[in-house]
């Protein structure tokens, strides 16, 4: 792929947990490193500038040699990307009598803005001036809203948007004589095709396992481990790959004061969690500092203590979240879903479509076209994964593998 960086890094987490530190103090770590590094916030609270102790702006500016910073404007990438489809939308709410500022109000979908910001990864990475993007993600929940929306504005295109398209064509002559209703035509389903291919674009590179990792920071509290857990299921579910873990503000072995002490005992049992959890993804530690580590300086030293001679773009674990291997007659499809369990999954097959929910998030796989012609034979829930078997009608392959 042409003009792609060597590298993307994601950082999420929940709230508070320090992940814009850590992604702030990776990308000086690289930059200095000799990589030509951009960093980028999508996370609407934007704290990066903050981290680094610079004014940043919604385009890339220079921090210092070979890094640059970026706070992206979701609402200017919202309107650079959804404004014909938007204008659509309001003409068609004026003709229903719609007053003007709520119509105004309805023909954004809430959280459509953070979601534009996935183009500025795409930009950025098309651009060829950077050997490594670092993200600075929204706190978990709005980041799995984001990186879960490009699968499903694809299954929309595919399967249900040629049909609007071509229905449009025919009955827009007909309504036009009969009503005054605004009807789509093919300028405002040019520009839902054209955020399709970005946003397909966007995940396009986020899965491509030699160029993107998601890293979660998480600290040693019961809560956050549980959230952490969460997100990792989902992000398996989707197909992005995690490659370490970094635990954060952990008290350093040396503080011996008495008031300490119960907390120490009670995060060592919580890595000990964490370790077990997440094994054998990488665990990678911070000390509580004893001040806020904000500015060129403090990022370094911090970046030193968490990487300790490592590549700070290296993958520090390659994992498959989703696979199809060849099995007897027919083939089994295995989804990566750890800390789930039974009753959170949902599994259903519809014509050329395999459903699959977890908890709250479901995705729906357009099974290439080996799957397709097959019939489902089964699906098992082994270890962490869930594999669901294809068999032609009357074939060898039964049940799960």
């Amino acid at each position: 792929m042409l003009g792609v960086p060597m590298r993307i890094l994601l950082f999420t987490g929940k709230g508070g947990v320090g992940k814009t530190t850590v992604a702030a103090a990776t990308a000086l770590r690289a930059a200095r490193a000799g990589l030509r590094t951009l960093v980028m916030s999508t996370d609407p609270a934007h704290s990066l500038a903050d981290a680094f102790d610079r004014p940043l702006g919604d385009q890339a500016v220079e921090v210092e040699r070979n890094l640059f910073g970026e706070q992206i404007d979701a609402q200017a990438r919202l309107e650079e990307g959804w404004r014909e489809i938007q204008e659509y939308v309001l003409s068609l709410l004026d003709w229903g009598g719609v007053d003007a500022v709520a119509a105004e109000e309805l023909s954004v979908i809430p959280g459509l803005d953070e979601i534009f910001s996935l183009t500025s990864v795409k930009r950025a990475a098309e651009s060829g001036a950077y050997d490594l993007l670092v993200v600075d993600c929204a706190p978990t929940a709005e980041t799995l809203r984001l990186l879960s929306l490009p699968d499903a504005l694809n299954w929309y295109i595919e399967r249900i948007f040629p049909v609007e398209r071509r229905l449009f064509k025919v009955v827009r002559p007909l309504l036009s004589r009969v009503t005054s209703m605004p009807i789509a035509d093919d300028r405002i389903f040019a520009a839902i095709e054209r955020l399709h291919r970005t946003l397909d674009g966007v995940r396009a590179l986020l899965v491509d396992q030699g160029i993107s990792t998601v890293r979660l920071v998480v600290n040693a509290e019961r809560m956050v481990i549980a959230e952490a857990r969460r997100t990792y299921t989902y992000l398996n579910l989707f197909g992005y790959r995690v490659d370490a873990v970094v635990c954060n503000r952990i008290i350093p072995e040396e503080v011996s004061d008495p008031y300490f002490d119960e907390w120490k005992r009670v995060q060592g049992e919580h890595l000990g969690t964490i370790a077990e959890c997440f094994a054998p993804i990488p665990i990678l530690t911070l000390p509580l500092y004893e001040r806020e580590m904000i500015g060129l300086d403090l990022l370094d030293r911090l970046a030193g203590d968490l990487y300790a001679g490592r590549d700070p773009a290296g993958i520090f674990y390659d994992d498959e979240p989703v696979r199809v291997r060849k099995k007897g007659g027919g083939y089994v499809l295995s989804l990566r879903l750890p800390f789930a369990s039974k009753p959170d999954l949902d599994v259903m097959r519809k014509g050329e479509d395999l459903y699959v929910r977890v908890g709250p998030y479901k995705r729906t796989l357009m099974l290439p076209s080996m799957l397709a012609r097959l019939e489902v034979a089964g699906a098992v829930f082994e270890g962490d994964r869930l594999n669901v078997s294809f068999a032609r009608v009357g074939g060898e392959t039964k049940g799960g593998s």
